[in-house]
C-alpha cells in the first residue's frame, strides 16, 4: 500500500527545493522561537491566588457571555466566568492536543521508508515534545482553578488516551465512541505505513487547527495588549506562548498537506476514501455551535449538567430552580452569546473551504462543507428544547 518518490516523472522531496526550503525555514524558526521554556516557567510560577481577580481573556471570551447569566452576573462572577472559559477552552486542546502527539509519530511512521524525509520528521518530533509543554501548562492552572472553586473537576479532567472522542462535551453515547475509537486506532495503522495518508493526516489537522487560529490569535491578543505585559496573569502568557508554537504547527499542516503530497504519486481511490471519510470525521466533530462558549463547536446538551454545576456552586449560589430556569433561557432561547458563536462557527466553516479548495482528491461535500453548514439557530433552538426538556430532572449537583 506504502506510496513510493522514485517512480517516474515524480519529484523527490530534495529536488523540490522551494518546498523544501519552506520546510527548513519553518521548522528553523520554529526551534529558534520555541516557547517551552517560557510555558514551563510560567505554569511552575502560576499560582491562582495572584490573578484570581482579573480577567484572562478578551471580555467576550468568557464562559455564557451574551446570555442572561452574563446580563445577571456581578463583576466579581464575571471575572470568573472569563476564567473559566479559558479552563474550558484549553481543556478542549488538551484533547486536541494528546491526539495530535499520537498521529504526529504515526504520520512520521508512514514516512520512514521515504529517503528523504528526515526533516519532516525531526520538525514532527519537535512539535510533539512542544504539545507535551502546551498540555502540562494548561492542566496546571486549569487544575488549580477548579480546584479552588468547586473541589473538583468539571471542565479539566484526568489525562486521557489519544483515541477517547476528541470533543470533550460531544453528541456520544457508549456505541458511538467505541465506533469513534476503532476508527482512530484504524486510522493509525494505516497513516504509519502509508504516505499519502501520512501527509494527508494534516490536512485534517490543519482544517481543526483553523477554528483554533480564529479565537487563539484573539486571546494572545490579550496579552500583547495588556499595559504591563511582564505582569500580565500567567494564563494570558500562556495564551500568547501557546498561540506562537502552534503558528509554526499551523505552517507545517499547510506545507506537508499541499506542498509536500504533491511530490507523492495520485492516490488510488481507498487512500481518497479513507482521506475523504477523515474530513467528513471533521465536518461531524464541527457540525454544532455552543451559546455557553464561543469557539468551541460542543453539544450543548452534553453540557448542561457542568454548567448546573457551576450556577450551584459557592461562586454563583442559585438554587435549583434558579440555576434550571436561567438554563432553559440561555439554551432554549436567542442571545448575544449564540448568534456570536454561529459567526464563529460561519467563519470557521468558511476558512475551511478555502483551506480544501485546491486540493483535488477532495470530495466536494468535503469541500463545500455540506454538513456542517447544515447547521443553524434554528436547528439549534429546536434541539435545545427538545434535549433541556428531557434532561431537566437529570441535573445533579
Amino acid at each position: 500500500m506504502n506510496t513510493t518518490l522514485n517512480e517516474p516523472k515524480q519529484n523527490t522531496l530534495l529536488e523540490n527545493q522551494k518546498i523544501y526550503r519552506k520546510l527548513q525555514i519553518n521548522h528553523t524558526r520554529n526551534k529558534q522561537q520555541d516557547h517551552t521554556q517560557l510555558l514551563d516557567e510560567a505554569a511552575a510560577a502560576f499560582k491562582y491566588e495572584d490573578c484570581k481577580d482579573v480577567y484572562w481573556n478578551p471580555e467576550e471570551f468568557s464562559l455564557l457571555y451574551g446570555t442572561p447569566v452574563w446580563s445577571q452576573a456581578s463583576q466579581s462572577q464575571k471575572v470568573i466566568l472569563n476564567q473559566l472559559y479559558w479552563v474550558a477552552y484549553y481543556s478542549q486542546i488538551i484533547s486536541a492536543e494528546i491526539a495530535t502527539i499520537f498521529f504526529n509519530q504515526t504520520s512520521a511512521a508512514g514516512l520512514y521508508a521515504q529517503e528523504d524525509f528526515r526533516l519532516v520528521c525531526d520538525m514532527l518530533d519537535l512539535e510533539s515534545a512542544q504539545e507535551r509543554a502546551h498540555i502540562h501548562a494548561f492542566q496546571t492552572v486549569s487544575h488549580q482553578v477548579e480546584a479552588a472553586l468547586f473541589g473538583k473537576h468539571i471542565f479539566s479532567y484526568p489525562m486521557r488516551g489519544p483515541f477517547s472522542e476528541t470533543m470533550i462535551f460531544a453528541d456520544t453515547n457508549t456505541f458511538k465512541s467505541w465506533w469513534k475509537k476503532l476508527q482512530l486506532q484504524t486510522f493509525g495503522l494505516l497513516s504509519s505505513d502509508n504516505t499519502f495518508l501520512a501527509c494527508q493526516y494534516f490536512t485534517v489537522r490543519g482544517v481543526r487547527t483553523l477554528n483554533g487560529k480564529l479565537v487563539q490569535h484573539k486571546l494572545s491578543n490579550f496579552y500583547q495588549k495588556h499595559p504591563d505585559p511582564e505582569n500580565a496573569p500567567i494564563p494570558a502568557k500562556i495564551s500568547y506562548y501557546h498561540f506562537m508554537d502552534e503558528s509554526f504547527h499551523f505552517n507545517s499542516s499547510t506545507i506537508i498537506s499541499h506542498d509536500v503530497i504533491s511530490c507523492l504519486q495520485p492516490p488510488t481511490a481507498f487512500e481518497k476514501l479513507v482521506a475523504n471519510l477523515g474530513l467528513r470525521g471533521c465536518q461531524k466533530d464541527h457540525y454544532h455551535f455552543s451559546a455557553a462558549i464561543n469557539g468551541i463547536f460542543w453539544y450543548d446538551p452534553a453540557l448542561y449538567t457542568a454548567i448546573y454545576q457551576v450556577l450551584r456552586s459557592p461562586s454563583f449560589s442559585m438554587s435549583d430552580i434558579e440555576a434550571k430556569e436561567i438554563m432553559r433561557l440561555c439554551f432554549t432561547q436567542e442571545s448575544e452569546g449564540l448568534h456570536r458563536s454561529y459567526q464563529t462557527h460561519t467563519e470557521a466553516m468558511e476558512s475551511y473551504k478555502v483551506y480544501l479548495d485546491q486540493l483535488n482528491y477532495v470530495w466536494q461535500t468535503n469541500k463545500q462543507m455540506c454538513l456542517m453548514a447544515s447547521n443553524s439557530i434554528p436547528k439549534y433552538l429546536e434541539t435545545q428544547k427538545k434535549a433541556f426538556s428531557s434532561s431537566f430532572h437529570d441535573f445533579n449537583s
